[in-house]
């Protein structure tokens, strides 16, 4: 990585910039999973560097914050609140209901309109909001008609409770359902380097203008060992595997908005300067044709 500059000094301000229905933020922002206790639940083990870490991605220039109310539960965005707020202007916050949580690296889907809007209330309150800025559907619930989890999510906007909504591990057609009932400004979708089986799906979104948020998106698996194009490329720009992971899917559509997690300062510095690096003509596409991930599923 290049040494800190005042040109660097904010690095995910050199992300570029994408509209989330009325606003616009840098691509590359954070996710506020990792904040929470060991199997995404309870309290961190220490609270004041998960903290510190939320402080610091605004630092950095992250004007994109991803949590949920299961991250915890609650916990995650509590310590957003605790840490940020009153928020800085221009800063969106983006939640999720439709999990419920019974215990560690357990999750449970229900999308049953009463829960979502008992939710949603419950995320105005612990991030001390008047109006959530992007409001997620978490999953879409097989045994609840989806219209109903759809036309939730659209009268909990007409209330004005929330601004904008978005879909999370949906396929094309579920999206374009979706839209058919109420705009939609972002999906997110597991995708990375060796995990590529929304790659329809990030076609789709650039297509009709609706921003892609990937999530676990350092994942490089075995295309960090030696003398592969990943390992390569971060030889070249003295970076890490990561690092080119991020910037590789910054390239990869102007639509992507990656949101890399931790519960680590350190980690998260390290994180954002993926912002920094430029990969070159075949360095993108040795690692655009490189494929580890599963079948296609996004149509």
């Amino acid at each position: 990585m290049p040494a800190s500059t005042d040109t660097t000094a904010r690095p995910a301000l050199q992300s570029g910039t994408f509209t989330i229905g009325d606003k616009r933020v840098h691509r590359l922002g954070f996710g506020a999973m990792r904040i929470t206790g060991k199997g995404i639940w309870g309290p961190p083990r220490d609270r004041k560097e998960a903290v510190n870490v939320v402080r610091r991605a605004v630092d950095l220039g992250v004007d994109l914050i991803d949590t949920a109310d299961s991250y915890g539960p609650n916990v995650s965005e509590e310590i957003i609140a605790e840490a940020l707020h009153p928020y800085p202007k221009g800063l969106v916050i983006a939640t999720k209901a439709g999990l419920e949580r019974p215990g560690p690296d357990q999750w449970e889907m229900n999308g049953h309109p009463a829960h979502l809007r008992k939710a949603c209330e419950g995320s105005l309150k612990r991030l001390r909001l008047e109006r959530i800025d992007l409001y997620q559907l978490h999953r879409i619930d097989p045994k609840v008609p989806f219209e109903d989890q759809i036309g939730t999510m659209r009268q909990l906007q007409q209330e004005g409770k929330i601004a904008h909504v978005g879909l999370s591990e949906v396929s094309i057609a579920e999206l374009e359902m979706a839209r058919g009932i109420v705009p939609i400004v972002t999906v997110q979708n597991k995708y990375n380097l060796v995990d590529r089986a929304y790659e329809r799906m990030v076609d789709h979104c650039e297509q009709v203008g609706v921003g892609f948020i990937p999530w676990f998106p350092l994942a490089t698996g075995k295309l960090a060992s030696s003398g592969g194009p990943l390992a390569r490329a971060a030889e070249r720009l003295k970076a890490t595997p990561s690092q080119v992971a991020i910037a590789w899917l910054l390239a990869r559509s102007p639509v992507m908005l990656p949101i890399p997690g931790t519960s680590s300062v350190r980690h998260l510095e390290e994180n954002m300067g993926g912002a920094l690096l430029e990969l070159n003509e075949a360095e993108l596409r040795a690692l655009s044709e490189t494929k580890g991930g599963a079948a296609e599923t996004g149509a």
